[in-house]
């Protein structure tokens, strides 16, 4: 266990509500939709830490995928969450960048235990504006199946949102959930429904079924 964990769950002993942020930052993101994501991040923060349990509760990670997977926010709490500035090139290695996220989760989760913090199924909140690229079919199949298998198991909640472009098609043959078709550039919205959802599962119960509120700023 490493010590600046360990002081981390000790000065919050809080349940966490993990939430990954997959992020689409390939080349056809440049311009008005990257700049409307990087304004939909800070809303994010902003509304978040302004409920008192979310803040403590709520922890961000942002994995952005494009030719490379990177983890450009590793787990924080929303109180301690500074959105980074993205950038966008190269193709969509959609693939890998879902397995790298299920694959982050689990190693969070595994410090929860060893901490003894209780938590909330995870969620991986994914926004692409496209489909894979450049990867083999192989590792998108593999990736879709996992998905699949965390969402059977209630391990992990997976929801895809598509920006205008988006092969909406491609994307609900990988992921469980149905994906939604966000209207125009609205991220705000998106975001301020994703930091609502958020804080009504923070103040649950760990387990307990949560109403979501529907979903504004997209299409089903």
């Amino acid at each position: 266990m490493r010590l600046d964990e360990a002081v981390e769950f000790a000065e919050n002993p809080e349940p966490r509500c993990p939430c990954v942020l997959l992020l689409d930052t390939s080349g056809s993101m440049q311009g008005a939709p990257l700049d409307a994501l990087n304004e939909g991040l800070q809303t994010f923060r902003d509304d978040l830490t302004k409920d008192e349990l979310a803040k403590k509760r709520v922890e961000v990670a942002i994995v952005t995928f494009d030719n490379q997977i990177k983890v450009v926010q590793d787990f924080v709490t929303a109180d301690q969450f500074e959105p980074p500035l993205l950038t966008a090139q190269g193709q969509s290695y959609m693939g890998a960048g879902i397995s790298y996220a299920l694959d982050l989760i689990a190693a969070r989760k595994s410090e929860y235990r060893s901490n003894g913090i209780t938590y909330y199924r995870p969620w991986v909140f994914m926004i692409t504006d496209g489909e894979p690229q450049g990867e083999s079919d192989r590792v998108v199949e593999e990736a879709s199946q996992r998905i699949k298998e965390e969402e059977a198991n209630k391990r992990v909640a997976f929801f895809a949102v598509g920006v205008e472009g988006a092969n909406i098609a491609r994307l609900a043959q990988i992921v469980d959930r149905t994906p939604v078709k966000l209207r125009g550039l609205d991220f705000r919205e998106m975001f301020i429904w994703l930091s609502a959802s958020m804080q009504r599962v923070s103040h649950s119960k760990i387990d307990e079924q949560v109403a979501l509120p529907p979903p504004g700023w997209g299409t089903v």
